[in-house]
């Protein structure tokens, strides 16, 4: 059973309980009040929204090697609804993509790739990761 043989909601549902045991992957103080991107109304409402999103950027750059945070911002922005004008996409907020990712590399389950000329490349999960994501979807059955 891998990652890819699960249903994603199980898995970001399963992965991010055991995430909020973590003692490395903590909201910041500011995340009670952000917006997730330019184009909600509000903050999030859930007790554990962190979490939540911490666990879907971990599955997403387990499928998707060499992810940055452009690539992830525009994978969670959305559209905006401007009133009486048309709508447009927007992306998502790039503080709290960052941080879920820098908090992920401080456990060991993400690392930042880098080129020959030492430039990053983008992030790609750790051996760590790939276990501690196969091990939470063995457990869903």
């Amino acid at each position: 059973m891998s990652v890819k043989d699960v249903g994603a909601q199980k898995l970001i549902e399963k992965t991010a309980a055991r995430l909020e045991k973590m003692e490395e992957l903590k909201p910041p103080d500011w995340a009670g009040f952000v917006k997730t991107g330019v184009s909600r109304e509000r903050s999030p409402s859930q007790r554990n929204w962190w979490w939540i999103r911490a666990a879907s950027i971990l599955r997403k750059v387990y499928l998707n090697q060499k992810i940055g945070v452009s690539k992830l911002r525009k994978e969670y922005g959305g559209r905006k609804n401007r009133g009486h004008k048309p709508e447009h996409k927007y992306k998502a907020s790039g503080a709290v993509i960052r941080k879920i990712l820098q908090q992920l590399e401080a456990a060991g389950l993400v690392k930042t790739e880098l080129d020959k000329n030492k430039k990053p490349m983008g992030r790609v999960i750790t051996p760590k990761g790939q276990s501690f994501l196969n091990a939470v979807a063995k457990s869903i059955r």
